[in-house]
């Protein structure tokens, strides 16, 4: 399936195109990937009862048995690695996710939870993913999304928030329930992102919604402003049909935000991720695990890298987890403990 477009300005539909892999994003996100993995039972140190036998560990992402060790050799994940000058989003649906950071700060979170992080002037982190269940499987599904930062932010102090589920407010209605990671709906708003976010901008306009369609449900698609970027991404389902176009599952659909789109789905239940915001519109030079606005400013990001490991790692491995029977929480730089309610 390659590109349609559909020129007319009177068409909330601009383009059609296979989602990708990763999905093909626009300012101000710079990347999404959604990870859906079939992990089996777990063992004692918390990785897969299973051989690990044919795969390229260290960079397993394959998918053989239905599922990836990414770049974790004992446990699913991604070790400590760098960022700077960019959020990351990472929302997960099923399973958790092990944080530790550069800064000391760790956390668990997953099963309806988000985490956002502000890399900004630079840090390290690791992400792993514990099978915690030794009866049963340990499904994983989560979506990463890389969100620009702005120039006058690109080097602020890193931060992260915990947008644990019992804070994300979902509008729910006639088969239809949206997920409000980011931006409001009906009068229903989200968490605050953190302070140095695009996101924060009031006229950002920006969205992040997770979208569930119940068979034969019918939803309206509320306009935003001109200007604003709006892209659909229909990854789980049958048939839809957005605004007259009959969309295929794996089709990113980029529409006009001012206007209105009615969303008609088929006969299986459907699932589709919104990210929606005003660009940035400023250079982006992108390296790696660093986004700047130029090649000078990508130079001294390796360089300070380099020289400083933005803090240095404080932890004995590159891939630490918490132990199995430990909860859902956030242990933050200053030593701040939180936890969710539920």
């Amino acid at each position: 399936m390659g590109t349609t477009e559909f020129p007319m300005s009177h068409d909330v539909v601009v383009t059609i195109t296979p989602t990708g892999f990763p999905w093909r994003t626009s300012d101000p996100f710079l990347f999404c990937v959604h990870h859906a993995d079939a992990y089996p039972r777990g063992n004692a140190e918390l990785g897969p009862e299973a051989s690990l036998g044919g795969r390229e560990l260290g960079y397993d992402f394959a998918g053989k048995d239905g599922w990836r060790m990414y770049h974790g050799e004992r446990i699913p994940g991604f070790p400590a690695h760098p960022h700077r000058g960019f959020e990351t989003v990472t929302v997960v649906r099923e399973g958790v996710i092990d944080h530790a950071d550069s800064l000391g700060a760790t956390a668990r979170f997953g099963a309806g939870d988000t985490q956002w992080l502000t890399a900004g002037a630079g840090i390290q982190h690791s992400e792993m993913f514990p099978l915690l269940s030794r009866e049963r499987e340990n499904p994983l599904e989560l979506f990463q999304i890389w969100l620009n930062l702005p120039s006058a932010n690109k080097l602020v102090t890193p931060y992260f928030s915990m947008l644990w589920r019992d804070r994300v407010p979902k509008l729910v209605a006639d088969g239809v329930e949206v997920e409000i990671v980011a931006g409001s709906l009906a009068e229903q708003q989200a968490p605050s992102p953190p302070p140095d976010s695009w996101a924060s901008q009031p006229d950002s306009e920006l969205a992040i919604w997770v979208i569930k369609l119940a068979p034969g449900a019918r939803w309206e698609l509320p306009p935003s402003q001109l200007g604003v970027g709006r892209s659909l991404y229909f990854f789980r389902g049958g048939k839809l049909t957005v605004a007259r176009h009959a969309v295929d599952v794996g089709s990113r659909v980029q529409l006009r935000a001012e206007l209105p789109a009615a969303l008609i789905n088929g006969d299986q239940e459907s699932e589709l991720l919104l990210l929606q915001g005003r660009p940035i519109g400023e250079p982006v030079a992108q390296e790696g695990p660093f986004v700047m606005n130029t090649r000078a400013e990508l130079a001294q990001a390796f360089m300070d890298y380099r020289r400083t490991q933005f803090g240095g790692w404080p932890w004995p491995s590159t891939s630490p987890v918490h132990a199995g029977e430990e909860g859902r929480f956030a242990k933050h730089p200053d030593g701040r403990v939180e936890r969710p309610s539920r």
